[in-house]
């Protein structure tokens, strides 16, 4: 190949991909390792053919050639690109002769798909085997890629002892091959490195490649459009596209055999894919590697969303009235949480964050987009927050050329198979009972949530800065019988014991109540200034989660920050009865909270620069309570609270449930007419507004509490 045109080509690649939302993501590379290298990848769409030679390309800097179907080769369009990528057509005349010499010089490294075709079903595992069926034929992988490298390998060791021996043998050989620098030759050895690609989401849309292929075809056929949807889903959507690199399987240990042994010093000319002995230990061989080599990548599968909706749908049990759409998220819930504990496979980095959004409002639209698709492709019908399944879907095979838009659901459960011990946990977590799971994931959340608590107080403890542990640890006051729930969320720079006194009122007059501790609080203001208010959110839900388990009917209030969080929970969830919200900081009285955008900002900036002796990270705090509050207040912090506040502004017209909002008149540090213009944007059709005549913020505790907790009972009582 002329190296001008391939770098030419690969510039090209480069441009290309500027216009391509997919995004790639890359392990493993140190993996590779320097020599003879061919790379066993999975193959489920055309464009690997294109895409992986060139980022092979990018990471070890040398000509990647790569086997790829002849009828590629019959696409003008394709031909030349392929042709310049280091495509070769698995019908070219020469081609066994030109991967042994080029992989012996190092002058490329070749790619070869082991299935020997695009395996659109992803349906690999057969009667624990590797086995692939296209139009109802079974075939097993092919060996190829291990027949080449152990006689590259072969030839390497051979050519090693004939120079050792000065055998005339050794300069026919390094003609042959057309070896022009033997010492490296000669120093290397040739390895089998597995690559698996994962995409997600990898089900087919409508993309520009189709709705070209509508106009310019009168009828494109059902294949074609299987085709162009998948894979220009795969070039123009935002796919995560993982590639992941597998420990390099050598081929020197191979040569051992007795019989290898004698063909490598033999001083004739000797022919070895033609002598029969040496065939029936090269076929033995090649297929033992190919396991390994098959293995090792279906191992390397990136497991996502999609992998684990799909099998816990597929292995739900059957219910003649349906499933339970809030039963089935927590099974995937669970599952998600059991994967992430342990090391039995890889996973996408999206399950590596915080997954509680999966049981209130599904903000990234995991579930919202699969049971799209699911309905779309007849898998499943959704009536009355029920999920009705069509099992058939699951067994009944589909036409293997137009799976991915026929069944993309039962695709996406096939590429799980090889990965016995996920599927098996998924398949366990899928057949838990309602209760079970239900008391999983309550139990899962506490114990997360006391680990996390251990883990940042103990990496954040300040001495003579944090308070004892207690003051921080969540308040979780149960009733014997069955009692309604109170969510009590505390304040910015507070900890759960703000809410503790009010917690037991609350409990003593028949209720649960459980009072969180917001992340980044309860442990020092270093530890308040590195935390988002996402972060605020995502306890609250937990909590919120953790209380809908305990708990029929339920009431959602905090106090200060904790009462905007509260509103921000009733504008996106709606298994709460009401919502009340004492002294929410809508408007803060204290004017340097103004310029708290621009402080943050030029900390920033000057982090940036490294002068951090010039930022202004701290103000300092007279606290109400200083036995429960931080001392100092982060600007960083200040800075999330407002980002809070204003993306809940022009949510508050969507709260729909009734609402209490308590404020007192001479708060020093909530301006009222912020907390009654809040009031006023409400959209709940029954709202109370109670204002207190007291001289402090922090109303919940100290003289005179009783009036503001009967009022606050007497509007829990109402609604539960």
């Amino acid at each position: 190949m002329n190296k001008f045109v391939f770098e030419l080509s690969g510039y090209t690649m480069k441009t290309f991909s500027g216009f391509s939302k997919a995004r790639i993501k890359i392990f493993g590379k140190e993996n590779i390792p320097d020599g003879s290298i061919i790379f066993t990848a999975n193959h489920f769409t055309r464009i690997e053919t294109i895409f992986l030679p060139y980022h092979i390309h990018n990471l070890t800097h040398k000509k990647v050639f790569s086997l790829a179907t002849a009828e590629l080769f019959d696409i003008p369009m394709l031909k030349g690109l392929i042709d310049n990528l280091g495509g070769v057509s698995t019908k070219a005349p020469h081609r066994d002769e030109l991967i042994l010499k080029t992989l012996l010089s190092q002058d490329a490294h070749w790619i070869i798909f082991p299935e020997g075709m695009m395996v659109k079903n992803k349906k690999l595992v057969k009667q624990d085997q590797f086995r692939l069926t296209e139009e109802g034929e079974a075939k097993r992988p092919r060996t190829g890629a291990a027949i080449h490298a152990l006689r590259c390998e072969f030839f390497r060791e051979r050519l090693r002892r004939l120079k050792t021996m000065g055998e005339p043998e050794f300069e026919r050989l390094v003609k042959l091959f057309e070896i022009r620098d033997i010492d490296p030759v000669l120093s290397k050895e040739t390895a089998i490195v597995p690559v698996n690609i994962t995409y997600y989401p990898a089900n087919p849309r409508e993309n520009i490649l189709s709705r070209m292929a509508r106009i310019v075809m009168k009828e494109p056929s059902k294949r074609v459009m299987d085709e162009l949807m998948t894979e220009g889903n795969m070039l123009f959507s935002d796919v995560d596209i993982t590639l992941r690199f597998g420990e390099p399987i050598r081929m020197k240990g191979y040569l051992s055999n007795p019989y290898y042994e004698s063909m490598l010093t033999v001083k004739r000319k000797i022919r070895f894919d033609e002598d029969i002995s040496s065939k029936q230990i090269s076929r033995e061989l090649s297929g033992q590697i190919m396991e390994q080599y098959m293995t090792s990548v279906y191992a390397m599968t990136c497991i996502n969303y999609d992998h684990i909706l799909s099998c816990i749908l597929k292995h739900f049990p059957y219910r003649r009235d349906g499933i339970e759409i809030y039963e089935f998220k927590c099974k995937v819930y669970a599952a998600i949480a059991f994967l992430t504990s342990g090391k039995i496979c890889f996973l996408s980095d999206n399950l590596a964050l915080n997954q509680i959004h999966l049981l209130t409002d599904d903000r990234f639209n995991r579930f919202k987009d699969f049971f799209a698709l699911a309905e779309k492709t007849g898998v499943i019908q959704i009536k009355d927050n029920k999920i009705f399944k069509d099992q058939k879907k699951f067994i009944t095979p589909s036409d293997f050329h137009t799976i991915r838009i026929d069944n993309p659901i039962l695709v996406m459960a096939n590429e799980v198979e090889p990965l016995k011990a996920v599927e098996e946990a998924l398949k366990k977590m899928a057949q838990k009972t309602r209760m079970e799971i239900i008391s999983l994931v309550k139990d899962h959340l506490l114990a997360k949530i006391e680990a996390e608590f251990s883990e940042d107080y103990r990496k954040y403890y300040t001495k003579g800065v944090s308070k004892d542990k207690d003051i921080g640890s969540p308040i979780f006051l149960k009733q014997e019988q069955e009692a309604p729930g109170i969510l009590l969320i505390h304040g910015y720079m507070a900890a759960p014991e703000e809410m503790k006194a009010f917690a037991q009122y609350l409990h003593q007059n028949g209720f649960t109540v459980y009072a969180p501790r917001l992340k980044g609080h309860g442990t020092s203001p270093q530890d308040l200034a590195g935390t988002k208010f996402e972060q605020w959110i995502e306890s609250v839900e937990e909590a919120f989660v953790i209380l809908r388990h305990s708990c029929e009917k339920l009431i959602v209030g905090g106090f200060s920050t904790g009462a905007g969080l509260a509103l921000d929970l009733c504008t996106r969830v709606d298994a709460m009865a009401a919502v009340f919200a004492v002294a929410p900081p809508m408007k803060l009285q204290d004017l340097g909270s103004y310029f708290v955008s621009t402080v943050n900002s030029w900390n920033t900036m000057i982090k940036k620069i490294h002068l951090p002796s010039m930022t202004k990270e701290f103000i300092e705090n007279s606290p109400e309570n200083p036995h429960i509050n931080y001392f100092q207040n982060p600007i960083a912090g200040i800075h999330q609270l407002e980002k809070l506040m204003e993306s809940l502004e022009p949510k508050l017209k969507t709260i729909q449930k009734p609402a209490l909002v308590v404020q007192s008149r001479k708060d020093p540090v909530v301006n009222p007419r912020g907390t009654l213009k809040l009031f006023e944007d409400l959209g709940s059709e029954t709202k109370e507004c109670y204002i207190f005549d007291y001289s402090r913020h922090g109303i919940l505790i100290g003289e005179g509490v009783s009036r503001v907790y009967n009022a606050i009972e007497n509007f829990i009582r109402q609604w539960v």
